[in-house]
């Protein structure tokens, strides 16, 4: 779905979890429609909570809760479930599992995040397709075996990241770029060019776009960080830039 549609969506559900009194909740969805969502100026005084299931999750759901709801009293047991799936004398990788899925008529937005080790994998997914998802018995070449689990026994993968530091002549996409990416100037240009670099999850050609503190720069094939903080000049009047690299 396209953005627009998404926020349509959402702005729905807000106003139902506020006139009759219940949650409501999207689909699963990507980090990009998560920031729209995040930043959209008619969902600001919504209560809306995000979770995938597990702490740190990729792909989450919102959930808008009525006024006389708080967080903890949210069960995400009734909205996501986890299945783990075996692997017979092999190790699919994530997009065997994802083909497989998809394969069976699911649409994306029912399934979270997938998660691989060797030959075993874990996929969170809407109650509605659990039965649906655990017949399934091949993946890729591999025969698997799948069942559900709680969600408390889904593993939590900290994230890790590393801080760096630079400075800018002004706060701008190529600039903060090479800094976060430790890539020349050069290189900054032709990645963007190349539409590679986004921008808030959104690709951007733009080299002179402003980048603020919370952005988020991701770099095809590298990885993504997000800016923690832009204040201070130096002796020559440069800006000094705090961000983190998720690695």
């Amino acid at each position: 779905m396209e953005n627009e549609e998404i926020l349509k969506r959402a702005r729905d559900l807000a106003r139902r979890a506020e006139q009759r009194g219940v949650p409501a909740n999207t689909g699963f969805l990507t980090p990009a429609e998560r920031y729209a969502l995040e930043h959209d100026p008619a969902l600001r005084g919504a209560s809306m909570v995000f979770s995938g299931g597990y702490p740190d999750a990729e792909r989450t759901m919102a959930f808008f809760l009525p006024d006389w709801m708080e967080q903890d009293g949210l069960d995400l047991s009734e909205h996501i479930c986890a299945l783990h799936l075996t692997a017979a004398f092999g190790s699919p990788g994530h997009r065997d599992y994802m083909g497989a899925i998809l394969g069976m008529g699911v649409g994306r937005e029912w399934v979270g995040d997938i998660l691989v080790d060797g030959s075993e994998a874990i996929a969170l997914c809407q109650p509605s397709i659990l039965r649906h998802l655990l017949s399934i018995d091949k993946v890729g070449r591999f025969g698997v075996k799948a069942e559900q689990i709680p969600l408390e026994a889904v593993p939590h993968r900290e994230k890790h990241s590393e801080e760096r530091r630079f400075t800018v002549m002004s706060p701008r996409l190529d600039a903060v770029a090479a800094g976060l990416f430790h890539l020349s100037r050069t290189e900054t240009a032709r990645q963007i060019a190349l539409g590679a670099l986004s921008l808030n999850y959104a690709e951007c050609l733009k080299p002179d776009a402003p980048v603020r503190e919370g952005d988020v720069l991701s770099l095809r094939g590298t990885g993504k960080g997000r800016v923690t903080e832009i204040g201070g000049s130096s002796r020559k009047g440069r800006l000094f830039v705090t961000a983190e690299l998720y690695k």
